[in-house]
């Protein structure tokens, strides 16, 4: 079975990505998760026992590379 993780361990997964990958990069919040999920970047995969969304790693990884991507690119351009 996938091991689904609620949003603030998601936060704390992604955090330690950007921290791999950068040693500068900011961390990831609980309300960067919602806001990845209101953009259409993230999807949740269950509930846990309160109703709250439960994320998939892959689905993580995939919302981090692509908000991380958009990022890299609006420095790049110097637009916020």
């Amino acid at each position: 079975m996938t091991q689904l993780y609620n949003g603030k361990q998601a936060a704390e997964l992604a955090t330690q990505w950007r921290r791999t990958v950068s040693a500068t990069a900011a961390a990831v919040t609980r309300p960067a998760i919602c806001n990845w999920v209101k953009r259409g970047h993230l999807q949740a995969a269950g509930l846990d026992e309160h109703g709250r969304p439960l994320y998939a790693l892959a689905d993580l990884a995939r919302a981090e590379l692509a908000t991380r991507e958009r990022a890299l690119r609006l420095v790049a351009t110097g637009t916020q």
